[in-house]
């Protein structure tokens, strides 16, 4: 089953009404990740007013989040909700306050921490990310043309190559085109060429019009 998650940090930042809100994301994989990231937050702006977080996990399908002093269900849940709104998993979000003087109100606050969620979602890009597999092939030159022409076909990303008496390739797929390319690589080497399977993972694959 197909995730989505961001691509790298992040941050971004607005002011309204003489508060000044930072976004702030991470792609992260466990709760020990996601709290250690919310403590490097308060300990870089330990002079923010709240330092509102909210964090979603694959894993255990976990969510978590804070309002961190402010009114109850006006920080730390509209935080989550443009998470859950985006699809997100692995990944924390910290929004920083920096009380500006002039009260924003309950609707006020939860737009300003929407918006300051949202600002560092867009700020990180997503990413999808597929139940995939690496494998390797090991062939003879005369093969090379034809394997490398249909690897496109099924998005096959190429991870590395060594042409030593023999080519070999390491290469990832998405799981869902691993038969199909399988049987037509069979077909192609009169089965002499059959993956070799190295590792199961996730993994980001861009698909590109072939």
């Amino acid at each position: 089953m197909e995730y989505t998650t961001i691509e790298h940090y992040a941050q971004d930042e607005f002011v309204e009404r003489r508060s000044r809100f930072i976004g702030s994301i991470l792609p992260v994989t466990t709760e020990e990740e996601a709290i250690a990231f919310i403590a490097q937050k308060r300990e870089e702006y330990w002079d923010a007013t709240h330092n509102v977080y909210a964090y979603i996990l694959r894993d255990g399908q976990l969510r978590r989040y804070s309002d961190d002093g402010e009114p109850q269900g006006t920080a730390g849940m509209p935080v989550l909700d443009v998470l859950q709104k985006e699809g997100l998993v692995d990944v924390v979000v910290v929004v920083t306050r920096y009380f500006g003087g002039i009260l924003l109100g309950a609707g006020g606050l939860v737009r300003a921490y929407s918006h300051g969620a949202k600002l560092a979602v867009d700020a990180a890009a997503k990413k999808t990310m597929s139940p995939a597999t690496r494998f390797q092939l090991d062939f003879s030159y005369d093969l090379y043309g034809k394997i490398s022409y249909i690897l496109p076909k099924y998005h096959i990303l190429t991870e590395d190559s060594q042409f030593g008496a023999a080519v070999r390739l390491q290469l990832l797929i998405k799981d869902r085109y691993l038969d199909a390319f399988s049987s037509e690589l069979r077909e192609l080497t009169s089965a002499s060429v059959s993956p070799q399977l190295l590792d199961k993972l996730y993994a980001n694959i861009p698909e590109k019009n072939v």
